[in-house]
């Protein structure tokens, strides 16, 4: 009996390590088929913890807003809402001054923010949009960023020749996408 129950806590306790070692090997493949360099996914990434602590930081954009920041190659994509044309020219002014941004595409929109039923449609378009991306035989999906709010879907990445107009048309035609915005690299 002690036997089984010993058997029982360490298969329970090998599982979250087999868990634990795939989270971290699909994070090391994902960082792998990045075409961005190491350093600048790492830059990427401060920046966008910079951006959020610098909203969450102050009380009128935190309550008043709601706001993506997506950092890629220097590229910053910002968009949501604010309930007010001076949060959003605030929310740009705070992000803006973030060592590192290249470029900053202000997508924000002047209205009321969007409900939990909303943003839940979004994340099924945003995956719809990537299958497809990925299933796709024309273009590398992999090098490709979808991000969606209130039906419009914005595409960032880093790509080779007719990669972003494959990836609009692709985009496009998924049902329910109410318009489609690229904020592409082309290397």
């Amino acid at each position: 009996m002690k036997k089984i129950a010993i058997a029982l806590i360490s298969l329970t306790l090998l599982q979250g390590c087999a868990v634990a070692l795939l989270a971290g090997a699909g994070a090391g493949a994902a960082s792998y088929n990045d075409r961005r360099t190491l350093g600048s996914q790492v830059d990427d990434q401060s920046i966008e913890v910079k951006a959020y602590s610098l909203i969450a930081n102050d009380k009128a954009l935190d309550e008043q807003t709601r706001i993506q920041v997506v950092s890629l190659n220097g590229t910053v994509l910002v968009v949501g809402q604010a309930l007010t044309a001076q949060l959003k020219d605030k929310v740009i002014k705070t992000i803006s001054g973030i060592q590192g941004i290249t470029k900053l595409h202000d997508q924000i929109r002047i209205a009321r923010l969007t409900t939990i039923g909303t943003r839940t449609s979004d994340t099924w378009l945003t995956t719809k949009v990537k299958t497809e991306l990925l299933a796709s035989d024309k273009i590398d999906g992999t090098a490709i960023k979808v991000v969606t709010e209130d039906s419009e879907v914005f595409l960032m990445g880093l790509v080779k020749g007719n990669e972003a107009n494959v990836a609009v048309n692709i985009a496009r035609n998924i049902t329910g996408v109410a318009r489609v915005y690229k904020a592409f690299q082309v290397i």
